[in-house]
């Protein structure tokens, strides 16, 4: 493997000056830093850039940590563009750490971020609780922001949404629209965000004087895959419902298609609305009715936070309803 040595001895100089020249901290003369810039070419040294990081303790790079079971999605792709492009708006590279499938995990990718030195690190929990959350950003001097979660502690430090008026939101909507019979499609157990929401459906049905009907609630995974499981589910059951609210806009498609299966028109005998505003929603036919999760500004604000602290960034954020063609007035519930 070659060195920085054998890059000074073909220069002709020292490994300090070498370590001088690519710093860029001191000055070194021309002719010798292009002495150095042809040892380098001819040779194929490339520095230890950890080696480097650890001695200016600076990387110009911001991590993130999210588990691998939410990379597959357009929901999820699209976040993790945004952080990508707002971190080269701040001349800073993205680090990319997966927290896979525990509390622990997504503990051990925050470790080795900040073993990397990274100056900031964002975090999109699915397994560490709001106090082991807290506790984190308390123990370590590295700017940390945490997305999708409202920390108790720490809310400077934090970018979320209002999950559950967001669900409010959406099912007064639905009401308005003349639907009694709303099915629902849960998330994952245990996700704060498809509990938030969950409960939103909920508190809106006894809001308007409905008793949640256990039959109408299926659950899911977020994925395509599990709306379509989902939906066929729910159809089995053989209970009248006017429309289906999915957890999340993948959700939705997959429930679209058992719909779809089982000889039901969209809108015109199931009406259907999901969340995130999916950029798949967008486009479908029919075009889907949704809320819009603001997830570019949620990480515009959370690298705000992180590298320009003395900025006013903005904390809570809300869902805005998108209404388009999945939805419209009940017939009668199916």
């Amino acid at each position: 493997m070659v060195t920085i040595l054998d890059v000074a001895r073909l220069a002709g100089v020292s490994k300090a000056t070498v370590s001088r020249a690519l710093n860029g901290k001191v000055f070194v003369r021309e002719e010798v830093k292009a002495r150095i810039m042809q040892a380098i070419a001819e040779t194929g040294y490339r520095p230890n850039q950890l080696a480097r990081n650890l001695a200016n303790n600076k990387t110009n790079s911001v991590g993130l940590v999210i588990t691998n079971g939410l990379y597959n999605g357009p929901f999820f792709s699209s976040m993790i563009y945004h952080a990508a492009t707002n971190s080269e708006l701040h001349s800073r590279q993205l680090v990319l750490a997966d927290g896979k499938h525990s509390a622990q995990e997504e503990r051990d990718a925050i470790d080795l971020l900040l073993s990397l030195r990274c100056e900031a690190i964002m975090i999109y929990p699915k397994y560490l609780s709001v106090a082991e959350l807290d506790e984190i950003i308390e123990h370590n001097q590295t700017p940390i922001v945490v997305i999708n979660r409202e920390l108790s502690r720490h809310r400077s430090q934090c970018v979320f949404v209002d999950h559950q008026q967001s669900c409010e939101t959406m099912m007064e909507y639905l009401l308005t629209q003349g639907h009694r019979r709303i099915a629902f499609v849960a998330g994952s157990d245990a996700s704060p965000t498809g509990e938030r929401r969950l409960a939103g459906y909920r508190n809106a049905l006894r809001n308007a004087g409905i008793e949640p009907d256990p039959q109408l609630l299926v659950r899911g995974s977020w994925s395509t895959d599990s709306g379509y499981e989902a939906g066929r589910e729910l159809l089995a059951r053989n209970v009248p419902f006017s429309c289906v609210l999915a957890g999340n806009d993948d959700m939705a498609i997959g429930v679209a298609k058992a719909c779809y299966e089982a000889g039901l028109r969209l809108p015109e005998d199931v009406s259907l609305a999901g969340f995130d505003d999916s950029v798949i929603g967008k486009y479908y036919n029919p075009s889907l009715t949704t809320i819009h999760v603001p997830m570019e500004e949620m990480i515009r604000n959370a690298i705000e936070m992180v590298l320009m602290p003395e900025a006013a960034a903005i904390c809570a954020h809300r869902g805005e309803l998108v209404c388009r063609e999945s939805v419209i007035a009940p017939k009668t519930a199916r």
